[in-house]
């Protein structure tokens, strides 16, 4: 048993517990926050891979590593027992997807201590149990595990809404949770009917079951169990129809919150998207749906953002609609497509939310995310001015950026898998991000200053610099060496397959 895996999930918990019950200490707050945040990208780094079994558990499909025979199991009378036991996994692609989780949570709570006016315990804790919640997801080889940190986390999302005090975020919060309290019982029904067909909520077994005949693959109760599960997908990533209350729940969060709240969603498409995979993929229309999700998302955020007027509300779509190039990856279904998806997943994670904290900038400069109310910031400011262009450039596939590398490897992925329609699709799509990308950047700091504009005497804290330098030289790193990063996804791509 590797319990270094377990901490990994139970280190931000007990932070955030105990970071919860501080008042009034705000340096207290400040030295144990940022060092918790720093030792998780740490601990992800140091870990050795393996599997943690928690109660005792050990999956079906390794009692036949040890010489049970298949007759014996079926007339076992435990196989069809529900067992509490959690299985946590840990290789390199989830090393990788852990690490860049808990370096974007690093560099959000490095840069939130800062701006703003008083570091609070509370905002702490809603972070750190986000943060913890997103890697048990990512780690849990048990669905009704990662159901619950599925709740948690859309719980941490709300109070990171609730806590940014901006104009309207009570309403946008509700409205989140409401969505949420459909999409949880849908996903926790289509789990329960796992169970009951199955006996068991461990995914490796369900997959064991299904592929051994012990359960009827193309049963109407697995097509639901499917569309249901599906459908939590969507909601806990944002694609369509979930995509314009995520784009209101980004626009709602602090900078800091925002830039944290887009790796929750692309690392829980990941997650889960490699669930319906696993599980589900030699139904036909499995990876369809997905690439047909992928393709809606794509249109849609990206369509939408060209005609907005807030750059927060902006910046949710464009994340929004980078979400589909994961999907495309994913559904294709080949070891290299995939291998591209989960690397766009890393590439988007870090690229949002260097987006997210170089244009909240401007918001912490002029107190508004009005582009008809912004212009000159260029000249305020030009070293963060050409670290947000910088940014834009990435998001857009410029190389020698990260993004380049990964959309290319989607596009090469797509024509070997005989759909050259994709690769077109992705290529004007991204002209068309960097020319609404670009339509921003002039009208906010190219363009002459209004007459009415107040530049506020704040000065950017040093942390959300530094914070911006660290995601653009990772961006130019992933750029230059893709290698870096495909390496330890390879693997899960091939297992996928």
């Amino acid at each position: 048993m590797n319990e270094l895996i377990a901490v990994m999930v139970i280190l931000p918990i007990a932070s955030a517990l105990f970071l919860n019950f501080l008042h009034e200490k705000d340096r207290t707050i400040k030295i144990l926050a940022i060092v918790t945040a720093f030792v998780l990208p740490v601990l992800a780094l140091i870990a050795p891979f393996g599997t943690h079994y928690f109660g005792g558990y050990v999956p079906l499909a390794q009692n036949m590593t040890i010489g049970q025979d298949l007759p014996a199991l079926i007339t076992n009378t435990q196989l069809f027992q529900f067992h509490p036991g959690i299985v946590y996994i840990f290789n390199s692609a989830q090393q990788l997807l852990i690490f860049v989780l808990c370096l974007i949570a690093f560099l959000a709570i490095f840069t939130s201590l800062n701006e703003t006016k008083r570091p609070s315990g509370v905002y702490a804790f809603l972070m750190f149990m986000g943060t913890a919640s997103i890697s048990a997801i990512l780690l849990s080889d048990d669905i009704f595990n990662l159901f619950v940190f599925f709740e948690i986390a859309a719980l941490a999302q709300v109070g990171i809404i609730v806590a940014s005090g901006i104009k309207n975020n009570y309403e946008t919060a509700l409205k989140y949770t409401l969505l949420g309290n459909i999409a949880g019982p849908l996903l926790l029904l289509g789990i329960a009917l796992l169970l009951g067909l199955t006996g068991n909520v461990n995914i490796t077994d369900i997959i064991y079951s299904l592929k051994h005949g012990l359960v009827n693959p193309y049963s109407p109760a697995i097509l639901m169990a499917l569309g249901l599960i599906t459908f939590g997908w969507m909601y806990a990533s944002g694609l369509p129809p979930f995509h314009t209350i995520k784009s209101a729940v980004y626009s709602k969060a602090l900078p800091h919150g925002a830039a944290l709240l887009q790796a929750f969603s692309v690392f829980s498409m990941v997650a889960i998207g490699i669930i319906l995979l696993r599980m589900f993929s030699y139904i036909p229309f499995t990876k369809t749906a997905i690439i047909g999700i992928s393709l809606l998302a794509m249109v849609l955020g990206i369509t939408m953002a060209i005609v907005q007027t807030d750059f927060k509300r902006m910046l949710g779509f464009l994340a929004v609609g980078e979400l589909g190039y994961i999907g495309i990856g994913l559904g294709l279904g080949t070891a290299f497509g995939i291998t591209a998806g989960l690397f766009q997943a890393v590439n988007e994670a870090i690229i949002t939310a260097f987006l997210f904290i170089g244009f909240g900038t401007v918001l912490y400069k002029t107190r508004t995310a009005d582009t008809r109310k912004l212009g000159g910031m260029m000249f305020v400011n030009p070293r963060l001015a050409l670290l947000v262009l910088l940014a834009g450039f990435a998001m857009a596939g410029v190389p020698p950026l990260n993004a380049f590398q990964s959309k290319l490897m989607l596009i090469q992925a797509s024509l070997q898998s005989g759909l050259p329609e994709l690769g077109i699709i992705m290529i004007l799509l991204s002209i068309v991000t960097f020319m609404t990308f670009m339509k921003a950047f002039y009208t906010i700091y190219m363009r002459p200053k209004p007459a009415d504009l107040k530049i506020l005497d704040n000065k950017i804290p040093r942390s959300t610099i530094i914070s911006m330098v660290v995601f653009l030289i990772i961006c130019v790193i992933l750029g230059l060496f893709p290698q870096l990063a495909t390496n330890s996804l390879q693997t899960l791509a091939a297992g996928l397959v």
